[in-house]
């Protein structure tokens, strides 16, 4: 049995949705306000599985465990078909490159206590001007390490891979606040075809039990 507490409009949940559809597997979505009661991922039950306060998490049976990226690893381990790890290292190596500047550069820089941080120390509302910032600043290195690959139809080859699944989240952060992507078309391409993909569209957060308007 496979739990996910997740919150709908969370990039870091939304990774972990699409790689579970990706697999086959099944699971249940709990979901995990952040905003209602002053954030219920600062709750204690929530704390006591996540000592981070933070989404997602997975409990597989008797197995607890947080952060997107080791989630990923650890998916690729008990289910490794289809596979999302290219199987060559130099391909699979630029896959976790891909990974990493999306979960480790992008992300944190807005993720949202840190966005609450901004407003509460410094009396500024940050979510459209920063994010924005941060998320290009991502998107052209991005963009042009996907130019130096012989591309495919997406990140790193004609099936999807956990690049993907870490950029179409990131992508519809930057959607949210209206980032143009003129710039970034094979960005742009990649998660066009994505999103063509029922594993991708069940994953997306209009899509979750959780969502709101």
């Amino acid at each position: 049995m496979i739990r996910l507490y997740s919150y709908w409009r969370s990039s870091a949940a939304h990774r972990v949705r699409i790689a579970l559809n990706l697999k086959g597997l099944d699971y249940e979505i709990v979901p995990v306000h952040l905003l209602e009661q002053g954030g219920r991922q600062h709750l204690p039950d929530y704390v006591r599985l996540n000592p981070q306060h933070l989404v997602p998490t997975l409990v597989h049976d008797d197995f607890t465990l947080g952060q997107s990226l080791a989630i990923l690893q650890y998916l690729e381990a008990i289910a490794p078909e289809p596979p999302l790890v290219p199987r060559e290292p130099r391909a699979a190596a630029r896959m976790w490159q891909i990974c990493h500047l999306i979960a480790c550069d992008i992300h944190p820089l807005n993720n949202l206590r840190v966005l609450q941080y901004l407003e509460r120390e410094f009396a500024v509302d940050p979510r459209a001007r920063w994010y924005a910032h941060w998320i290009a600043l991502g998107f052209e290195a991005l963009e042009a390490l996907l130019a130096q690959e012989a591309q495919g139809e997406f990140c790193c080859g004609d099936a999807p891979t956990l690049a993907d699944v870490c950029l179409v989240p990131q992508v519809a952060s930057a959607q949210r606040v209206a980032l143009d992507l003129t710039p970034y078309p094979r960005i742009a391409a990649v998660d066009a075809r994505c999103g063509r993909l029922e594993t991708f569209r069940r994953a997306a957060p209009a899509a979750q039990p959780d969502a709101q308007p």
